[in-house]
Formats: C-alpha cells, structure tokens, sequence
C-alpha cells in the first residue's frame, strides 16, 4: 500500500472510531470528510459502515493484542506487568472507543478475539492472586470488572492524565484497593 494510501486508511479508521462511539448512525461521508479524504475513498475500501465498524474492531483489537503481548502478563512479575498493560491500553481505549459490547454482538470473528484477549488478561488477573497482589480469594470476574473499570474511568472521563500518570493511578487503586497491604 502506498504511503499516501495507508495514512488515509489510518486517518479513516480512527475518524470512523471516534464518530461511530460518538453516534453508531454517522454516516460514510460524514467519516470521510472529518477524516479529510473524498467519500469515494471510504467507498472503495469499505462497502458499507458495517464494513468499517469490523475493521475498527479489528484495528482495536490488533493494538490490544500487541499490548498483551508487549506487558509480558505471565512473564513479568505482576506489578511490572500490570503497569506495562495499563500505560498501554489506555491510548488503545483512547484511540479505538468503539463499544466492545457492540463489536461482540455485530462480529463473530471479533468477538471470538476479544474473548481469547479477555481469557488473557483473567488469567493474570488469578496470577495475581494466586502470587499474593490481590486478597485470597479474591473473584477474579469481579477484580476484571473492576480492573476494566477503572481503565475505562481513567481513559475517558479523565483525558488529560497521560498514560503513564494514568496507569501508575489503576495499579495503585486496583492492588491496594483489593490487596493485602
């Protein structure tokens, strides 16, 4: 693909991100023009909105996917891995808001990604207590949601915090707010 080529596509897949999270009914050439191409472009790399939601999806869930990788969840010892995660998942959730409730009900290959990603992170997260980070016994579907909560807080009601701030935040509440010290 050609520079140019690629930096549209780029451009329209975050414009189209951020526009669908917005309002799920924006329109192709609405994307296109925020995104600075003509509506022909958009049109001729994707055959419909529908069509540009599953490439969001799949753009967001790649960039989740080097985050998990890059954390190193079962390598690193678990406050260095969960830091790695957080300092990298809050721009993912920044750059890709696309609802993922959405993205599961609409796409079944995403939604089977997602769920290989989520198993992923559930692991660490019972790492986590098994190693000690988080009480015993601790409901580790119940420490997800609040470990996704709390990501989802920090990157879209407080903007402005920059990822490393962001994530030294997360860690802080979520292992001293469920851990033993």
């Amino acid at each position: 693909m050609r520079a140019d080529a690629a930096r549209n596509l780029t451009s329209v897949l975050r414009t189209g991100a951020r526009l669908l999270a917005e309002d799920p009914s924006t329109s192709m050439a609405a994307i296109a023009a925020a995104a600075g191409v003509d509506r022909t472009t958009v049109h001729r790399r994707f055959a419909n909105r529908e069509a540009l939601l599953r490439a969001v999806f799949q753009a967001k869930l790649d960039s989740a996917e080097r985050v998990l990788d890059e954390a190193r969840l079962t390598e690193a010892p678990v406050p260095v891995a969960l830091h790695r995660y957080l300092e990298g998942i809050v721009p993912v959730s920044r750059e890709w808001p696309v609802n993922t409730r959405r993205m599961m009900q609409q796409d079944p290959e995403a939604s089977a990604r997602r769920e290989v990603q989520s198993a992923r992170l559930s692991a660490f997260v019972q790492r986590a207590v098994d190693e000690g980070h988080l009480r015993a016994g601790t409901d580790v579907a119940w420490a997800r949601a609040v470990l996704d909560g709390l990501v989802d807080s920090v990157a879209h009601r407080f903007p402005a915090v920059e990822p490393p701030q962001a994530a030294d935040l997360v860690a802080d509440a979520f292992l001293h707010g469920l851990g033993t010290a």
